[in-house]
């Protein structure tokens, strides 16, 4: 299929600014893959469509405060810095992006904080706006990490045309978010309270977590028309062998296994056995879905309302089916669905 095949058009004002009061009064819009109807419903209403013995695949991964602003060695401009990943802890290497990036160079430092409480200097370059650079800094490992969540700000998407308040530190995570390395939320998963959770255990449904650090490839812009020659950026995943046990016992006992967000299917898409089983796995997957394509784990997909062109679209195409996908789109405009990161769900199944 063709990029331009995912384009559409999306009122500005249908891009939520904020969250709900309460994560599970977010709208859900149900898809059913079988007879094509779409139901309009809230997210507290998915516990309805689901059995004793089925299981929600859930990333349990941590957003870090991984957005920085410092100024420059010299000059003083103000440069904004975007935490990628860690590259070497013992020498504190950083991958980053930088912005204003034709201002920054290698040999360049940058000062943060009020009294300048941390030094780094750029040792390489390594995109248009990608940097590496070295945090110069002796203290422990902990008080590092201490200092990156003071300085640091939650790494909210730019379509959020505002600056972080209070409550963004706790909404723009999951409950159940265990292992930091995210630098976008898995944002299926902020629908879903502590409350709901209980609810849907007492019910039988089961949860199993996987990890995929959700990084800044997941949402770079798609530039090629021909999807199969789209790369995208590596992620870091874990499957342990406890989550595999859970999501096996449901496919051979014939249970329904629901992906929650777009992350938690490429870790599942990238660790399957030849008899379509789950298997614990740990590494780097790049793995991008797009129609057409066979999911070989999960059968229902709770995800959010994605920007156009995106894979995270493509990739809901591909498990709905295209046709119907783009039907459900245009009614989330025409019923004024909140789209993106704070917006609404869809259920598909």
């Amino acid at each position: 299929m063709k990029l331009s095949q995912f384009r559409f058009d999306l009122p500005l004002n249908l891009i939520a600014q904020h969250p709900t009061k309460k994560r599970e009064d977010a709208r859900l819009m149900v898809v059913h893959r079988k007879t094509g109807q779409i139901e309009n419903k809230y997210f507290r209403d998915v516990m309805d469509y689901f059995d004793d013995k089925d299981v929600f695949v859930v990333n349990n991964t941590k957003v870090f405060p991984a957005r920085m602003y410092g100024r420059k060695e010299k000059t003083g401009a103000k440069i904004e810095v975007f935490l990628l990943r860690e590259l070497n802890k013992p020498n504190r290497l950083w991958d980053v992006i930088v912005d204003p990036a034709r201002k920054i160079r290698v040999g360049n430092k940058l000062y943060f904080g009020e009294n300048d409480e941390l030094v780094a200097e750029v040792i390489d370059n390594t995109t248009s706006r990608g940097r590496t650079i070295r945090f110069l800094w002796d203290g422990t490992d902990d008080e590092f990490r201490q200092m990156l969540e003071f300085l640091g700000e939650t790494p909210l998407p730019k379509y959020i045309k505002r600056k972080p308040e209070a409550e963004d530190k706790e909404r723009y995570q999951t409950v159940y978010a265990k292992h930091e390395g995210a630098v976008a939320a898995p944002t299926a998963g902020l629908h879903f309270s502590i409350e709901l959770i209980k609810r849907l255990e007492i019910k039988g449904i089961r949860f199993a977590e996987v990890t995929l650090h959700t990084g800044l490839g997941t949402f770079r812009p798609i530039e090629v028309e021909d999807l199969s020659k789209h790369k995208m950026d590596a992620e870091y995943y874990r499957i342990e062998e406890g989550a595999c046990k859970v999501v096996n016992k449901a496919i051979e006992t014939g249970h329904r296994i629901c992906s929650v967000g777009t992350t938690t299917m490429r870790a599942l898409e990238s660790s399957y056995t030849a008899e379509k089983h789950l298997k614990p796995s740990e590494g780097w997957t790049n793995i991008f879905i797009h129609p057409p394509y066979q999911f070989n784990i999960a059968d229902s997909l709770i995800t959010n309302l994605h920007l156009p062109k995106t894979s995270l679209l493509i990739m809901t195409c591909a498990f709905a089916g295209y046709e119907l996908a783009m039907e459900a789109y245009k009614k989330a405009i025409k019923d004024k669905y909140r789209f993106f990161s704070y917006g609404d769900a869809m259920l598909v199944i």
